[in-house]
């Protein structure tokens, strides 16, 4: 064989394989066997490929040269049931056969195949390997048996390489490309917004679910759909994985679009190229929607869309450090006689109201001011660069244009009115309580002027003193709930006629606010019915009456009477009210002894529970006295009502008793009264002997006052027996 042979065979079978698309693999391995069959000058050339892991072979490719096919089809030659040819493929041998009858004898399957087709010598080389491609290359000659030399032999195994490396190549190719179409089959499968950026931060290669979601197209610059003020985020995001300092990332941002769109964008480096990322795109829109919903909850009211407390408070914080530097006003309004309106057209009805008082505050104030609505009927206005004189216009216009708006519900019409209490910021106090105190105080004094006005916190105003004391009264009150801070005292109701063996008491209430200081209940007594804790302090009393009567019985015992408080608010609690039949209930020796005191006041104008409370009291033994009678105007009135055991005169009446003939007339009259209708007469503010001895004169039953008793604590009192003040 000449070296231009070898040359022409190699670089015609390099054409091939070299120019022809790598799909023609089989056409072009035909094309080489042709080839190689012409230059090398022989009648056939087959090519064999073993099956991966089952120890089979097939013949890939067969040519013959034309005329010595005897008519068959060359592309079936049945050689993977030649067992000879099997053994062959496995090992690494070559088999040169001048003649097949040359073949041993377990190759006769072999001989009867290779003679049906006309073959006379037979030469096949060794297997060759390229990965995962095992092939053998064969050559036949059907003319006359010949000599296979080696240079043929060596042109056959050059061929036998280049058809390897090129099915091996083909085979990768093929691989790469299926492997190709099941990852953007699986790309395209992913329930998430996927797609390519690339690393000028362009979009490339986006799944299904991303075109369908996401405000994208392939080229889109992702830094063109955000916030300016979102990009730097971005850019550092995708920096931190593109250097490497994190294989993943990612960052929340707001796409611009019609409607709101956040997404949560995550970042991976690509294996080939870390500068192309791949992007993972989460919609979180939701999550921020309820978050800037529980931020709305959080800082404004949801029925009318005001800030709410805590936004006020916060806001009013920030005024403190500038309060000096501007003037600033915070204003409370309550709205006049709302509950009359929730319990008349219902809480409906309310509700509309309290959303167009919202809406006119907004309209009345200034623009920068701020109108808030802290709870119930109650809101506040922040007033920025507002002094005193303003504000008062301000609130001139709110009261008198509120005083004509017209609220009409299911035809019926109610009319709006406002309290407003205005307190200016300066830097005596240093927290913003004291200013909703202060302007808290103002709108009570309004609502205490008859309603439908504003008042402007003074600090000189007695009434703001009295209002305010008060208020830090109330948080006296819970705190000496609390801490059990309350002291039980007693003092003595002495009886002016007949024989009594045992002490009669009225039982009070201190508070020690520090040791050995004491709070008025002239004070403490107010607040707790202004701040509805009177029903607590009621039940405070009891129980911790009945628990001392049961810790000292036979003392308890020898007593006559023990008379007990009860509040306005607390006849009209209902809760209070079953509580304090099962407490009774439960001390059926305590019982018999005790008499409820109920002020005039409260009777009128509870006269419903009044008369219920005798109802409850009547079956257990208790006694009712009406206390500070004569004080109101319907005294005689109402009292025939009232199935009541003693009648307290009010101390107005007594104090100047011994000077005044028109107070010696009303009490003998209450006097006789009490003798016609089956009543004992106390008298109180009895503050010496005189008073005393011109009672006893008028017909008065009992007297009570510094002159008999002061009060004391009633853990001291050592007997439940009468000690005699008057002596005949």
């Amino acid at each position: 064989m000449q070296a231009e042979s070898i040359s022409s065979l190699q670089t015609a079978l390099a054409g091939i394989f070299g120019d022809a698309p790598l799909v023609t693999l089989e056409q072009n391995v035909d094309r080489a066997l042709k080839t190689i069959t012409a230059q090398l000058d022989c009648d056939g050339v087959f090519v064999l490929s073993a099956f991966a892991g089952i120890g089979g072979i097939r013949p890939r490719n067969l040519y013959l040269r034309p005329g010595v096919t005897g008519g068959a089809n060359p592309r079936h030659w049945p050689l993977e049931r030649m067992p000879f040819f099997r053994q062959l493929m496995r090992q690494p041998k070559l088999l040169n056969v001048k003649d097949i009858a040359e073949l041993p004898l377990q190759a006769n399957a072999e001989k009867q195949l290779l003679r049906q087709w006309q073959v006379k010598s037979l030469l096949v080389l060794p297997p060759v390997q390229f990965g995962e491609t095992r092939i053998a290359v064969g050559a036949v000659n059907c003319q006359r048996p010949r000599e296979w030399d080696a240079g043929f032999i060596n042109e056959l195994g050059t061929a036998a390489t280049l058809i390897g490396a090129a099915m091996e190549l083909t085979r990768i190719a093929q691989a790469l490309l299926v492997s190709e179409h099941k990852y953007q089959e699986l790309f395209n499968q992913l329930p998430l917004s996927c797609c390519l950026v690339d690393r000028h931060n362009r979009v490339s290669m986006l799944n299904a679910i991303a075109r369908q979601n996401l405000p994208l197209v392939e080229g889109t610059d992702l830094l063109s759909l955000i916030k300016p003020e979102e990009s730097a985020i971005l850019l550092d995001t995708l920096k931190v994985v593109r250097d490497g300092v994190l294989h993943q990332a990612w960052c929340e941002v707001s796409f611009n679009r019609p409607h709101p769109l956040w997404l949560k964008l995550s970042f991976s480096r690509m294996s080939d190229d870390p500068q192309h990322l791949l992007m993972l795109a989460d919609d979180v829109s939701e999550r921020h929607r309820l978050a800037d919903e529980l931020s709305f909850h959080a800082n404004y009211d949801a029925l009318t869309g005001l800030p709410n407390r805590f936004h006020f408070e916060a806001l009013l914080a920030r005024q403190l450090p500038v309060s000096g530097e501007e003037p600033v006003c915070v204003a409370f309004l309550d709205l006049d006689q709302f509950q009359v309106i929730n319990n008349v057209s219902g809480h409906q009805a309310g509700d509309k109201l309290l959303c167009q008082v919202a809406l006119r505050l907004k309209q009345l104030v200034r623009k920068g001011d701020t109108v808030a609505r802290l709870g119930g009927d109650e809101f506040a206005i922040l007033m920025h660069y507002c002094n005193l004189d303003t504000a008062r216009v301000i609130a001139q216009r709110i009261c008198s244009q509120l005083a004509g708006h017209d609220f009409s519900w299911e035809q019926k019409r109610h009319n709006v009115s406002v309290s407003m209490g205005i307190a200016p910021l300066d830097a005596e106090a240093s927290d913003i309580y004291t200013y909703m105190s202060r302007a808290d105080a103002a709108c009570r004094v309004a609502k205490e002027q008859g309603r439908n006005g504003w008042h402007i916190y003074c600090p000189t105003d007695p009434r703001m003193h009295r209002l305010y004391t008060e208020m830090a009264a109330s948080v006296d009150i819970i705190d000496a709930l609390n801490q059990n801070r309350f002291q039980l005292y007693c003092q003595p109701i002495e009886p002016l006629t007949g024989q009594h063996r045992g002490a009669h008491l009225e039982i009070l209430l201190r508070l020690e606010q520090e040791p050995g200081k004491m709070l008025s209940p002239g004070i403490f007594l107010p607040a707790a019915e202004r701040y509805n804790l009177a029903p607590r302090i009621d039940r405070w009393v009891v129980d911790h009456l009945l628990r001392w009567g049961g810790s000292n019985l036979a003392l308890w015992q020898e007593l006559e009477l023990v008379s007990v408080n009860l509040s306005a608010t607390s006849l009209g609690d209902s809760e209070f009210m079953d509580w304090l039949e099962m407490r009774l209930l439960a001390e059926p020796e305590l019982v018999d002894k005790l008499c409820f005191e109920i002020t005039e006041t409260a009777a009128v104008s509870q006269v419903e529970q009044a008369q219920q409370l005798i109802e409850l009291l009547r079956p257990l033994g208790c006694k009712l006295a009406l206390d500070d009678f004569g004080s109101g105007f319907s005294s005689f009135a109402y009292l025939k009502r009232l199935d009541v055991d003693l009648v307290k005169i009010d101390g107005q009446f007594v104090v100047n008793l011994c000077d005044n003939k028109a107070d010696q007339a009303i009490v003998a009259a209450i006097c006789q009264l009490g003798h016609e209708m089956d009543f004992e007469v106390v008298a109180e503010f009895v503050e010496s002997s005189a008073i005393g001895e011109r009672l006893m004169q008028l017909g008065v039953d009992y007297a009570q006052g510094y002159a008999i008793a002061k009060p004391s604590p009633l853990d001291h009192l050592t007997t439940g027996l009468r000690q005699p003040w008057h002596r005949n």
